[in-house]
């Protein structure tokens, strides 16, 4: 069910808030997952929001989230990417001279 809020609270630092409606008494738990913005997903203090909550005990409150919008439609649920780890990878090789000996110029036995 989608019901329609208002933020009561959202902190940017922690990444968490709270959306209060007549459908969640009490307020809905609401983290930055799920809110579905492209770029920084925060929330501003008395904005209007639209969200799907699920019964939940959330740092005592008893709904969570699930998935927060700004605007009038529901944006599309993102696709999972499929075998990917979203992690960049890197290697580096090292090469090493031979040992340096004591009578090899530029070494720091000379």
């Amino acid at each position: 069910m989608t019901s329609v809020g208002t933020v009561r609270s959202y902190f940017t630092d922690e990444g968490w808030g709270v959306i209060d409606s007549p459908d969640v008494p009490g307020g809905c738990w609401v983290g930055f997952s799920a809110i579905a913005m492209a770029g920084y997903r925060r929330l501003v203090q008395g904005q209007r929001v639209s969200f799907r909550a699920e019964p939940a005990d959330q740092d005592g409150y008893a709904f969570r989230a699930v998935k927060v919008w700004t605007g009038n439609d529901e944006p599309p649920d993102q696709a999972p990417v499929q075998d990917s780890s979203g992690a960049y990878r890197s290697w580096l090789s090292l090469t090493f001279d031979n040992e340096p000996t004591r009578d090899q110029p530029g070494s720091a036995y000379a």
